[in-house]
């Protein structure tokens, strides 16, 4: 799994989810992690991967991908419970 840097180190977001516009399995993983962030109380960031040209690049076939704490969590799907285990698994 990868690592994603996102931003200039203010944001507090836990979450990071790579999406595009269009995309069905985006919009769930977004209604997931939403879900999810919402009983933990974790704050949730989305990236559009075509935004950048490295990270459509990269991350072209697996969107939405979905990172916790700057690491790859998962990708094309979100599992709740295992999303919910890493949030509360603080290191």
């Amino acid at each position: 799994m990868s690592e994603v840097r996102t931003g200039n180190g203010s944001d507090d977001a836990r979450v990071v989810v790579m999406t595009r516009v269009g995309c069905h399995l985006c919009a769930d993983a977004v209604a997931v992690i939403a879900a999810v962030c919402a009983t933990t109380g974790d704050r949730y960031r989305e990236i559009d991967v075509d935004s950048d040209p490295e990270l459509a690049r990269r991350y072209n076939d697996q969107v939405p991908v979905t990172f916790v704490d700057g690491r790859q969590h998962d990708f094309w799907r979100v599992d709740r419970d295992r999303l919910r285990a890493a949030l509360t698994a603080r290191s």
